[in-house]
């Protein structure tokens, strides 16, 4: 179902100019209402991701906009010409998302940003700790209606807990002072299994002292905000909190994962089996490594140029993405060349898996259009790990990938 925005102007120039603008940037359907009985039978008849509403119509000269659409539980960002301080202040008591001045472009722009942080903040879940009920269903409040999933608990302890069961946490709130374990000692705690670029950690405290603040920093948190906090400052502190891990996680996609496929590359490969070899040198776990290779992958370019090629190479790495555990590592080491590891596992297990991938590709078949069909193969040459070290395993695969090769293509080669 296509998700809609309301806009609430009497200013009909003003509407089109920011309905026009957010049609062009998101992928929304707009409706416009200029006055409170128009705006009433669209709240009526759909249900909207925001409202953007003017306070000042012509028969609701006083905001009485935003009390109806809160009070039909439509999530609401304020559209004001008027700076007043003291009127802003009132508004912003509301149970709203924003505060914006309709001046010009500049603010159309702001609110099409935070429309589309909101849509992303629907990917994140906040974990809020603080041993104050009244804050802990402020901040909550004030999270839920940023479209973030929250967790609330009532100290550290509890906290932890719930990080163990609930990896998909990307931010935690903490308060300083808590009953069993503060903040600062949860902090610590966090910090020895979670990276800040992975995990941000915003803390809160009534605390004034500034040495308190640096002390929090120091621990390995993200950002500082002091109790008691306006919504507007609470807003973009955790805003500007997800956004800087998001960026994050963009830029180490860009350094780990091949640019076609999302893969991981060559070079993350390296690294991840390094850790993984370090990790079960205890447990002495086997796993087994493979290389594989689109046969004929020259044929395929020659034939139907490259832009179907790497539709190819798109969906071979679809298929072994589909057909391995989360664990397993998946790699585009370059060109129609594939590394997959199975973890954990035994020779039998492993020549099944890799001989399934093999037929599934077999019998894949895409259309370039009504009438062209392309079908391919791949070889593959796989090795359980034994005394050897990981570049001499792959080594050895290569040396199996050639044999498959060698002995007609499309099969698995495994080694004794």
């Amino acid at each position: 179902m296509d998700q809609r925005i309301l806009i609430v102007e009497d200013n009909k120039t003003l509407a089109k100019l920011i309905s026009k603008k957010v049609k062009a940037a998101l992928d929304f359907q707009v409706d416009v209402a200029y006055s409170l009985s128009e705006a009433k039978l669209f709240l009526k008849t759909y249900k909207y991701f925001i409202t953007l509403l003017d306070i000042n119509l012509p028969d609701a000269p006083n905001g009485e906009i935003v009390d109806y659409a809160l009070s039909k539980n439509n999530r609401v960002i304020v559209l004001s010409a008027n700076i007043d301080k003291e009127f802003r202040q009132k508004i912003l008591q509301k149970n709203i998302i924003d505060y914006v001045n309709k001046g010009g472009v500049n603010d159309i722009n702001y609110i099409i940003h935070t429309v589309k942080r909101l849509q992303k903040n629907q990917n994140h879940t906040v974990l809020v700790v603080d041993d104050s009920m009244v804050f802990r269903k402020q901040m909550h409040n004030i999270l839920e209606n940023m479209f973030f999933k929250v967790i609330t608990v009532a100290h550290g302890e509890e906290a932890l807990g719930i990080l163990t069961q609930r990896p998909d946490i990307t931010l935690v709130l903490t308060d300083y002072h808590m009953p069993v374990m503060d903040g600062l000692e949860l902090t610590y705690e966090i910090r020895k299994e979670h990276d800040k670029n992975e995990l941000g950690i915003l803390a809160v405290s009534s605390n004034k002292d500034n040495e308190v603040n640096a002390i929090f920093l120091k621990a390995g948190a993200n950002d500082f905000i002091t109790k008691p906090f306006s919504k507007e400052e609470f807003s973009c502190r955790i805003n500007n909190t997800i956004e800087a891990l998001e960026n994050i996680q963009i830029i180490t996609n860009h350094a780990n994962r091949d640019y076609l496929t999302g893969l991981y590359n060559r070079r993350y490969f390296f690294k991840a089996m390094a850790e993984y070899e370090e990790e079960i040198k205890s447990s002495g776990e086997n796993f087994a490594v493979a290389m594989i290779d689109i046969d004929f992958f020259k044929k395929i370019n020659d034939k139907y140029g490259h832009d179907i090629g790497d539709k190819v190479i798109i969906a071979l790495s679809e298929i072994l993405r589909s057909s391995t555990s989360h664990r397993d590592i998946v790699a585009r080491f370059g060109g129609e060349e594939f590394c997959v590891v199975l973890k954990n596992i035994n020779r039998y297990n492993a020549l099944d898996i890799f001989e399934r991938i093999r037929a599934e590709v077999e019998h894949f078949t895409f259309s370039i259009d009504h009438e062209n069909f392309v079908k391919f193969t791949i070889s593959i040459g796989a090795i359980m790990n034994g005394d050897n070290d990981l570049e001499e395993s792959i080594n050895q695969a290569d040396m199996m990938l050639y044999n498959a090769k060698k002995e007609g293509r499309n099969r698995v080669i495994f080694s004794n």
